[in-house]
């Protein structure tokens, strides 16, 4: 059976542009000793001006912060929300085993969080294509780090050859916010390198989506290596609809390969002349989120859905979840998508929201720092500018609670003393440790 949420309370998250500017200091004319103490004066404000301004904004793009701390409630009871840094467009992070933390920024960098400071951008980080939704998305290190020191990345590419096209073909059901100016031929790519000091050495690419496509958004781009050491990549459709249910192309799926990007044996089409052997599910939208169930060792994600409708599955072997012929929410322009419950062929969603919560990142908490959250799911909330957490029944999901933060949580994560840190989505983002206060 499946649940879902409706809420009367939610409201859209909107990116405002920020912006600071300084007032422009005028300086005596008078000459001799008089206007030069005058002007050792106004030079000496201006410097100190530039400073406060520095202090408040941060002299970079990321910067450590000085523990700036707030209250806020939650069933479990106060939690202490501290911000640790600011970063441009954080949008993954992964804890290496050395309890350092890898974060990327969209814009196209990785850094190192580590003892209260952030790092200069890791060397070696590919090229990428920085616009509206892409850029550089997850990162995630393998499973023998220790031994290889291998870090996988998700990020946007150009092709090589570019088209001579002015831009983008308007389509309705995205509704009347589009970019039809965009004309680069682009698509998400996994590569990986060692880490070595500050710098990513040996990176290859290891997976590219196909087709690439102009324009247009829904990445995906999620990385998960699950228990057997196989790595689990999101796949989002372009906004290009039909492609999920396409079987020669890997746009709307979930990917399944191994950590060299070859294919495993025991993929549902590896032996397939018909579709892409790298296909693990298909039927998707945009999966912003997944994680593995550590109780089952199976893999649950999250996705957008168009207008409401965004949905959790636990993708399966070879199964089809309907997108764009089904889903509980509506196209932009109005025009109704038939509900999975109409459409038994497709597998339909463990639970869905109306209105929608815009969810990005998720995991499974497994701590004892948070007594009552042990084995529930933490998502991150956009446009809900919250912290979901659902509570399970075997592989049900029995309740929800909304953590409200008021701010685009973009990614979620737990470190190793129990802590969840979280990266919000704003041009001057920050990162985020939340703890309970007993």
């Amino acid at each position: 059976m499946v649940n879902h949420y409706r809420t009367t309370n939610m409201k859209r998250g909107m990116i405002d542009p920020q912006g600071t500017g300084t007032e422009r200091l005028s300086y005596p004319t008078a000459a001799g000793k008089q206007g030069k103490i005058w002007m050792m004066r106004a030079v000496f404000l201006k410097l100190l001006f530039a400073a406060a301004i520095a202090a408040l904004l941060g002299a970079s793009s990321a910067s450590a912060q000085e523990d700036t701390a707030c209250m806020i409630k939650s069933k479990a009871g106060p939690l202490k929300i501290e911000r640790l840094a600011t970063l441009e467009e954080p949008w993954g992070m992964t804890f290496l085993p050395d309890g350092r933390l890898l974060v990327t920024e969209k814009p196209g960098r990785m850094r190192i969080y580590s003892d209260g400071k952030v790092s200069d951008p890791v060397s070696g980080v590919p090229a990428v294509v920085y616009h509206e939704q892409g850029g550089l998305l997850d990162v995630e290190v393998s499973p023998d780090f220790a031994t290889n020191g291998l870090v996988y990345l998700y990020y946007v590419e150009a092709a090589e050859n570019q088209p001579n096209v002015g831009g983008d073909i308007k389509d309705a059901r995205l509704g009347p916010y589009q970019d039809l100016k965009d004309n680069v031929l682009k698509g998400g790519a996994v590569a990986c390198g060692r880490l070595v000091n500050n710098g990513l050495v040996d990176v290859k690419v290891i997976w590219r989506q196909v087709p690439k496509t102009i324009a247009r958004n829904h990445f995906g781009g999620r990385l998960v290596f699950a228990p057997d050491g196989l790595l689990f990549i999101t796949s989002g459709d372009r906004q290009r609809f039909e492609p999920a249910q396409e079987t020669m192309g890997n746009l709307g799926k979930v990917v399944r390969i191994k950590a060299d990007g070859s294919i495993p044996r025991d993929n549902p089409y590896a032996n397939s002349k018909s579709m892409r052997q790298d296909i693990w599910s298909l039927g998707h939208r945009n999966p912003l989120g997944a994680a593995i169930n550590p109780a089952t060792s199976r893999l649950w994600m999250h996705e957008m859905g168009p207008k409401n409708g965004d949905e959790i599955n636990t993708p399966e072997k070879g199964k089809n979840y309907g997108w764009p012929v089904v889903s509980n929410g509506d196209h932009y322009d109005g025009t109704k998508i038939p509900d999975h419950a109409t459409r038994p062929q497709y597998t339909g969603p463990l639970t869905y929201w109306y209105p929608a919560i815009s969810p990005s990142g998720m995991i499974f908490y497994r701590g004892t720092r948070f007594k009552d959250w042990n084995g529930n799911v933490l998502i991150g909330g956009l446009s809900s500018e919250a912290l979901i957490r659902l509570t399970l029944d075997g592989n049900n999901i029995k309740s929800e609670e909304r953590i409200n933060l008021n701010k685009r949580i973009r990614d979620v994560i737990q470190a190793p003393d129990g802590a969840v840190w979280l990266l919000t989505d704003y041009k001057d983002g920050e990162l985020l440790r939340v703890t309970p206060i007993r």
